[in-house]
């Protein structure tokens, strides 16, 4: 069961796991509101959907500013009436070590990787409750769950994100709402690209199934989860991380 005429919402839409997500659910059928800061690359995006058959809008949208998320979800309701789908991708990283982190560094994670998530949960529950059906689907990350040195505003983070997944699905369950989480591993990414060629090399060591996943292994699971095939599975976190972190 695909999203065929669902709207979907997806954030961190011009490029890596979220541009691929927004692609996937468009030939999946969905109608798609991209939203990032780049309205260049969304542009693109759009005209890429649009060439093969399928619908998209661009929202040009800082998902850290609180303003900008209510304007920009109520636009996008008001245009489609509905939006079904949410993904909360949009992410960044500020790493340094803690006693070295700046407060601003920590502030600025955790505002754009979870903060945002609530805010963008808050303005769409409305839309979800109403017609009784909603997926929202959170992208964390392995080092949510297994921390990362270096990383510290990074992994709360995610890790807060796997928290509000499963604090969200307890609320909103009875509306035939789910909430759940994809971790994606070790991404082929622009975020993972400048990685030095030792650290990628000792992370395939620790994978089991011996590759770094690409983008579409991660969207291949948000459709799932954004699917009706997946109506019986809300508060899980689903690991794409090709065995590097297992139970």
């Amino acid at each position: 069961m695909s999203p065929s005429g669902r709207v979907a919402l997806v954030t961190g839409a011009s490029q890596g796991i979220g541009r691929t997500c927004a692609l996937r659910l468009a030939k999946d059928g969905a109608i798609v509101a991209a939203a990032a800061r780049n309205q260049e690359k969304l542009n693109e995006l759009v005209a890429e959907i649009t060439a093969t058959g399928g619908q998209a809008v661009a929202l040009a949208l800082d998902v850290a500013d609180e303003e900008q998320v209510k304007s920009s979800i109520k636009a996008a309701i008001a245009q489609f009436g509905k939006i079904d789908i949410l993904v909360n991708n949009a992410g960044i990283t500020r790493d340094q070590l803690v006693m070295r982190m700046k407060r601003a560094d920590w502030d600025a994670v955790l505002q754009t990787n979870l903060t945002s998530a609530y805010l963008c949960i808050q303005q769409v529950i409305g839309s979800m409750l109403k017609q009784r059906w909603g997926r929202i689907i959170n992208i964390t990350s392995i080092f949510g769950q297994m921390g990362q040195a270096g990383q510290a505003n990074y992994a709360a983070s995610k890790a807060g994100l796997i928290g509000l997944t499963m604090a969200i699905a307890r609320e909103v369950g009875s509306r035939n709402i789910t909430c759940n989480a994809v971790a994606p591993g070790f991404i082929e990414t622009a975020m993972t690209a400048n990685l030095g060629d030792d650290f990628k090399q000792n992370a395939v060591k620790q994978i089991p199934l011996g590759r770094v996943g690409s983008p579409e292994d991660v969207a291949s699971a948000v459709a799932f989860l954004a699917s009706d095939e997946a109506s019986y599975i809300t508060g899980h976190v689903l690991n794409v991380n090709g065995g590097m972190l297992m139970g």
